[in-house]
């Protein structure tokens, strides 16, 4: 792609080629790689019936820890390195296209810090091709103003060194009031964690969690049961 070898780890259900599947992205954060994200997110093992699919980010694309860009990234604005990665993402969805029976109303995205980020820069760009995103250790920022409605799974760490939590917890806001979302209640059997039910159908679910930067061990299998009840409708 523009002169440029992509990788991603694809893992398929043996029904992928004959019968429609969900599909999932999984975007790892800067720095990380494919492998890596694969094990730590292991979205096949909570959701074997969907497809998963784990991309690998480029060098080159500057973020808060990696000014020089010298590590593996995602870009972070559209225009930004040649939209590089959001061609990346056409690609791979018309590869999967291409190969498998795909489900086009349970196509969703979801990913940690820089790929948290870019999970919100799809949504902006690419949002009428997802079905409900969920960002970890992610702040959205001026994003928001290029969102349409969409369910919404937001994951923070009270205590993100990164991320501050105060710019997390502003895109929680903000992703309420576009969502047209009511009063929370509890939802899952984490603590901190709650649904805000919306008006539009795209509810907000987010869990606030005690810890920092990382990837909550039981964030998996949160994330697998948001996307099994959200869909994109008719």
């Amino acid at each position: 792609m523009d002169g440029v070898v992509r990788q991603a780890l694809v893992v398929a259900p043996q029904s992928a080629p004959t019968n429609p599947v969900p599909v999932v992205f999984v975007f790892h954060g800067h720095g990380g790689t494919m492998n890596h994200v694969a094990r730590k997110f292991a979205i096949q093992t909570h959701w074997p019936a969907a497809l998963v699919v784990y991309p690998q980010g480029l060098n080159g694309s500057g973020h808060l820890v990696d000014r020089e860009g010298k590590q593996s990234g995602w870009q972070i604005a559209s225009g930004d390195q040649g939209d590089r990665d959001l061609k990346f993402f056409d690609a791979m969805l018309a590869t999967l296209h291409r190969d498998y029976q795909i489900d086009d109303k349970r196509i969703y995205a979801t990913g940690h810090s820089n790929g948290g980020y870019f999970t919100y820069l799809l949504w902006a760009a690419r949002g009428d091709r997802l079905a409900a995103v969920a960002p970890v250790a992610a702040a959205a920022g001026a994003l928001v103003a290029e969102f349409k409605p969409k369910p919404v799974l937001h994951i923070a760490g009270q205590n993100d060194p990164l991320v501050k939590f105060a710019w997390q917890e502003a895109t929680m806001e903000r992703l309420r009031k576009l969502n047209g979302c009511g009063e929370g209640q509890p939802w899952g059997d984490e603590p901190g964690c709650r649904l805000y039910p919306s008006k539009f159908g795209a509810p907000v679910v987010t869990w606030i969690h005690p810890g920092q930067h990382e990837f909550p061990a039981t964030a998996a299998a949160l994330i697998v049961r948001f996307f099994k009840e959200n869909r994109r409708p008719d």
